[in-house]
């Protein structure tokens, strides 16, 4: 049984804002890089970049030497900030994503679970930004040994 379903937009979103995150760097980066990096559709990372570009999450720049960045220190952007945009809420029940949804939410003796479950999801996804991220992938890799 799943009760969060990460959608590939999310999935791809957080790859891709990850790759700007690795760059390290303030120059605009092609969306035709990050889609070879990754192995991801460049016109499936089209249909990503204009709703985190109007999160406050990317900047563009158009012409030769445009392209995408981030528009906040990698480690001031989080999981959370960024499957928000492509997810949407992080609650598993209507009625808590919709107060007054239901008219027996008053009395109803389960709602505090998912209210709760919805806060860990939250708190563990905020927790992770994306420095974090790129630190891991970095300690994983210098932590593997080829002879």
């Amino acid at each position: 049984m799943s009760l969060i379903k990460i959608t590939t937009k999310g999935r791809y979103a957080l790859r891709m804002m990850v790759d700007l995150a690795e760059q390290e760097t303030r120059n605009y980066i092609s969306l035709k890089d990050v889609a070879g990096r990754q192995d991801i559709s460049k016109k499936y990372l089209e249909q990503i970049v204009p709703a985190l570009t109007q999160a406050g999450l990317l900047t563009t720049e158009r012409g030769p030497l445009g392209g995408y960045r981030l528009a906040r220190s990698p480690d001031q952007i989080t999981a959370g900030d960024i499957l928000r945009v492509t997810e949407g809420s992080f609650t598993h029940v209507t009625c808590v994503d919709v107060p007054g949804s239901c008219e027996r939410s008053s009395e109803c003796p389960t709602i505090s679970i998912w209210q709760g479950l919805s806060d860990v999801v939250e708190k563990y996804l905020d927790g992770i930004t994306l420095r974090d991220i790129v630190d891991r992938q970095k300690e994983s890799y210098s932590n593997s040994w080829i002879i």
